[in-house]
């Protein structure tokens, strides 16, 4: 798949999912004061990640014996501003993941993106990504949508990501869960 593909898929995501929640003609009182609420919502989180094709990054991780797909592990640190009054929560989060470990390697990640969560649990975001390799570091646009599920208090969010830089693409899923504090 391109890139533009990815893209245009995540704006129209974006559009669906907020025209369905009404967001994207609201009306303001702007006389009310905003009152806000403050929730962090970090938690561990495991998935699996996917090369696809024969790219630079493909080639790169077969020279180093590692295949397409790869185990993900790490923790979600994640703050949100909630307002009191209802509407979407903005989101700013910092995802620290390894992978690899399946093939006795260590690969690290690491993500900090901003994004906004609906009332229903749908969410969207992006940001950079840092991957450290062997010899070299490399960065990439994360581009993510996914949905929270609440279970007795409990959020337990499902999310898919796409990464994107000129040596190749990654899709991954990840999920975990994290309770309100």
């Amino acid at each position: 798949f391109s890139r533009s593909f990815f893209l245009a898929l995540f704006v129209a995501g974006f559009f669906f999912i907020s025209n369905s929640q009404g967001l994207i003609a609201q009306e303001w009182d702007y006389d009310t004061p905003v009152k806000f609420s403050r929730r962090n919502m970090g938690g561990p989180r495991i998935g699996m990640t996917v090369i696809p094709g024969n790219g630079e990054l493909s080639e790169k991780l077969k020279e180093n014996g590692i295949g397409n797909i790869l185990s993900q592990f790490g923790w979600h640190f994640e703050w949100q501003v909630v307002p009191r009054g209802g509407g979407p929560s903005f989101v700013i989060q910092l995802v620290p993941l390894f992978a690899g470990v399946e093939y006795g390697k260590f690969i690290p990640s690491a993500t900090p993106a901003l994004g906004v969560r609906l009332q229903n649990g749908f969410e969207f975001g992006m940001g950079p990504n840092v991957m450290a390799g062997k010899d070299n570091v490399a960065s990439a646009l994360v581009m993510a949508i996914g949905k929270s599920f609440n279970y007795s208090g409990v959020s337990i969010p499902v999310n898919l990501a796409f990464a994107t830089n000129p040596s190749g693409n990654r899709i991954s899923i990840i999920f975990g869960y994290a309770m309100a504090d």
